[in-house]
Formats: C-alpha cells, sequence, structure tokens
C-alpha cells in the first residue's frame, strides 16, 4: 500500500499523485470518467483535483462540468469520506475574481455540484490582484469556520502575493493557505524554482503541479515527425523545438528504458522526487493511460538519475 502524505500544515494526508479533473465531461464523458475514478480508488488514490472553471473552454459548456461529475461519482459509490476533493475558484466565467462575495458565491455552487457539504481543499485558481490579500484571506476563513472548507491552498500566485496572504493570516490568527499548486515541470521550472518555492519550503507549504507532464510532452509520445491527436498537441509539440525539450526526452529514455518504466513515470516520480512536491497533479482520459501515471507513486529514483534529469532539464 502507498503510503500517504500529509499536506502541509493540514490534517489532511494524501496519495502521492493528484488524478486531474480537468478532462471530466470534456474529453471523457462520465462512463470513462467513473472508470478512470473507479481505478484511481481502487489503487489507494484518493486525492482527485477539479475546478469550478472547468470546462468552460468547450463550445456549449457553462463551466462545472467536472464538478458535476466528479459528485455524481462520489454520490453513486458512496465514498465521500474516501476521498480527498480539491476544487478551485475565480475562474467560472459567472464568478470571476476573489471579491470576497464572489467567493461567498463560488463556493455554493461549486457544494452543489460535488453534492457534497464540504470542501477538502479550497485553491485560489487564480491571483487577483486588485483585491486586497486581507479581503481574500478573510473571505477563505469564514469558508473553515463555517466548516464548508477543511483547508486552503493558492495558484497562479506571485512569491510576493503569497507571502502577504501568509504574514496576514498568521497575524489575524486566520486559516492560512496550506498548498500551492505551481506551473512545474521537468521543461518548465523556471516560473517555480526560486522565489515562488523558496516561500513555500519557508512556511511549510505543499506544492501539487500541475501540467507535471508538460501537457503530454513528458510521455514521450511526440517526437519529430510524429502526429498526435489531442486537444494539447499543439502546445506539447512547442517542447520538441527546444533543446531542453530534446536533452530532456533522451534522459528520460535512457533512464525508462534502465528502469523498466514508462517516460511518463519517470517524469512524474522525478517531480514527486523535488524537497517541497507532495503530490504531482496528472491527468488520464482513459483507464489504460492510468497505470503509468499511477506507478509513479511507487517509483523512487537514484539520486544520480535525479541528478541526470535535473541536468538535462537546467
Amino acid at each position: 500500500m502507498t503510503a500517504l502524505r500529509p499536506l502541509g500544515s493540514s490534517d489532511l494526508h494524501v496519495f502521492p499523485l493528484a488524478l486531474g479533473g480537468n478532462v471530466f465531461g470534456w474529453t471523457a464523458d462520465e462512463t470513462a470518467s467513473f472508470a478512470v475514478l473507479d481505478a484511481y480508488a481502487a489503487a489507494g488514490g484518493n486525492f482527485i483535483d477539479t475546478a469550478d472553471l472547468y470546462s468552460a473552454w468547450v463550445p456549449g459548456h457553462q463551466g462545472g462540468e467536472s464538478e458535476t461529475v466528479i459528485g455524481n461519482w462520489i454520490a453513486s459509490r458512496g465514498n465521500r469520506s474516501e476521498v480527498l476533493v480539491a476544487t478551485k475558484v475565480g475562474g467560472h466565467p459567472q464568478y470571476k475574481g476573489l471579491r470576497a462575495a464572489t467567493i461567498k458565491s463560488g463556493v455554493e455552487e461549486s457544494l452543489r455540484r460535488l453534492r457534497t457539504d464540504y470542501i477538502d481543499l479550497y485553491y485560489t485558481h487564480f491571483d487577483d490582484p486588485e483585491v486586497p490579500v486581507e479581503e481574500i484571506v478573510t473571505a477563505l476563513d469564514q469558508l473553515v469556520k463555517a466548516g464548508k472548507v477543511r483547508a486552503l491552498g493558492a495558484s497562479n500566485i506571485s512569491a510576493e502575493r503569497l507571502a502577504a496572504s501568509l504574514a496576514f493570516s498568521e497575524r489575524e490568527g486566520l486559516a492560512r493557505y496550506v498548498a500551492l499548486q505551481p506551473h512545474y515541470n521537468l521543461v518548465s521550472r523556471d516560473t517555480y524554482e526560486g522565489e515562488l518555492e523558496d516561500t513555500v519550503r519557508r512556511h511549510g507549504l505543499s506544492a501539487v503541479p500541475y501540467f507535471a507532464l508538460a501537457s503530454g510532452f513528458l510521455t514521450g509520445k511526440y517526437r519529430p515527425g510524429t502526429t498526435v491527436d489531442s486537444p494539447r498537441a499543439d502546445r506539447a509539440a512547442t517542447y520538441l523545438e527546444s533543446e531542453r525539450g530534446t536533452k530532456v526526452l533522451t534522459a528520460l529514455d535512457r533512464i525508462a528504458g534502465a528502469r523498466g518504466a514508462e517516460v511518463a513515470t519517470v517524469a512524474l516520480a522525478w517531480l514527486a522526487a523535488q524537497p517541497t512536491v507532495v503530490a504531482p497533479l496528472a491527468s488520464a482520459r482513459t483507464t489504460e493511460q492510468l497505470p503509468a501515471l499511477l506507478a509513479a507513486a511507487a517509483l523512487e529514483l537514484t539520486a544520480e538519475e535525479l541528478a541526470e534529469l535535473t541536468t538535462a532539464s537546467a
């Protein structure tokens, strides 16, 4: 059984691979989504990530489709106490930004779609620099005090605003962020490593990186001369044009071959081994895509393998 990891200073303990719900109700219909969720839970997974925004970008969608699928799954399986649900506020077309009133309305809609009376981890999806951190943190603290939210996280926020939020929480004795969801992977290290990572480490937060597989590039299926049928193909293919992308693939191929593992498994294992990371975040449209992701929870890379990948991706 894979050991669960503590999430920051909260009382939540999470499986070392978070399952991304952005595909649920989008590229995976409800039946396919249920199959992926069942397989993840059967493997010991307990950390499901979504957002009120998913999947508003699809023609005819309103946003909240993913939460609805997850809510229906939890209701049909009767397993609410066994899973930790993370969702986000601030990105939904009707609930944009982080004004206190928006947060208050947004959480009610998420609770309704998820068919639950509490959310385990509630992220601010995108920082809203026009709103003082004092207003945001106070609104979030009220949700925790009301029992609607167990723990708080932030995503897409600067080190400066994160530090200011944490300082205000501490000063006023309010609920504080325990997790950060940054854009971070083997070919995108620059936005997280440095000041943001230092802030996370200094304050004892846990990182749950999104785009952990660089839109599919780090699965190894994107190669020169190949065409991949995926909504993310254009974004993933751009990594092929960089020297960093080529070097990373070469190192991943070598280590994956030596360990008898999938390229995606090795890429996620590198991320999971980084000091502040508690669980990389990855999504699967089908149950066939899941084993390579789950295997990362059990793959421990050697110091030499980690160094090789770190150097290749520098």
